[in-house]
């Protein structure tokens, strides 16, 4: 199984357009800190194409490192299909880049996120004027074989509100982990971007791991506060904090199989500087910072 991580920042990227904040200002002078797209993964098993989990904004340049098999023809997409982890525009907007396509792309989620997409914020309806969407259900609990591919992968519920988007329409949007199996070689990834719990069902998940990406979007609960920038905590927002009382830096490091690496981090969290106290916590605990086309291979 191989895999590359696409973009690491959680939604806005890093440095985000409209912020000043220390850690944007470091990227902005090329001090210690690299730039980074916004949070996606492309995977590939031992045998068939490259899939996509979650589809950014960033995602045409973000493309251009993936190559589509040699006699697809000349308009080929590189990817497959792409499973979505949740119905975040971060995470979707990038369905709408994919329009060209010569034939119906293949997406995978749940059935709260079709709605989502469908009524909310109709990335869905829009394609249909295009390429259009091949959807599959993928619920929590959900398991099945990917298509062409030696890859299974298995949906679990990872927590968290809707969209903002959905606010005050009461619908229930959870986000959801995905289990990526390959049957060729055994490899296990697991990849939760959006994590609002630490219950044991998911501690379980990553243990039974080779590989983790996992939340790593916020370094403290009242991140956002201690900016100005809002009142929302980070498990306010879906995200349990790297740092502080049952945050997860503790759990993920007391881990023992997997290799953790930290993804959909955002351009508030000081573990972006190279040489932060911070990012020098997360390497103690054993685990690693993504940065965009991180490679690995289970």
């Amino acid at each position: 199984m191989r895999v590359r991580v696409l973009g690491s920042a959680a939604g806005g990227g890093f440095p985000q357009w409209n912020c000043r904040c220390p850690t944007c200002e470091a990227a902005r002078a090329g001090v210690e800190a690299r730039p980074r797209t916004q949070s996606s993964i492309a995977i590939r098993g031992a045998e068939g194409p490259w899939l996509l989990a979650n589809a950014s904004p960033d995602l045409p340049q973000q493309l251009e490192g993936l190559a589509a098999e040699p006699t697809a023809g000349v308009r080929a997409a590189p990817v497959a299909g792409v499973l979505l982890t949740d119905a975040e525009i971060d995470h979707t907007a990038g369905l709408l880049l994919l329009r060209e396509s010569s034939t119906p792309i293949p997406v995978y989620g749940s059935e709260p996120v079709r709605r989502a997409l469908t009524d909310g914020y109709p990335v869905l309806r829009i394609l249909e004027g295009y390429s259009g969407a091949r959807w599959r259900t993928l619920d929590p609990g959900d398991s099945l074989a990917l298509e062409g591919t030696s890859l299974e992968v298995e949906s679990f519920a990872a927590g968290g509100d809707a969209p903002r988007y959905l606010a005050g329409t009461g619908a229930d949007v959870e986000a959801a982990g995905l289990v990526f199996r390959d049957t060729v070689t055994g490899g296990v990834l697991t990849y939760v971007p959006g994590l609002a719990r630490l219950d044991d069902d998911v501690r379980r998940r990553m243990a039974e791991s080779d590989v983790v990406l996992v939340d790593g979007t916020f370094w403290r609960d009242d991140e956002l506060a201690l900016l100005g920038i809002s009142d929302r905590t980070a498990r306010q927002m879906g995200h349990v904090p790297l740092s502080g009382a049952g945050g997860s830096l503790e759990v993920l490091g007391a881990l023992a199989r997997p290799r953790v690496v930290l993804v959909h981090i955002n351009n508030t969290n000081p573990i972006l500087l190279e040489r932060s106290p911070e990012r020098d916590a997360v390497r103690r605990a054993g685990l690693e910072v993504a940065a965009d086309g991180l490679a690995l291979e289970l």
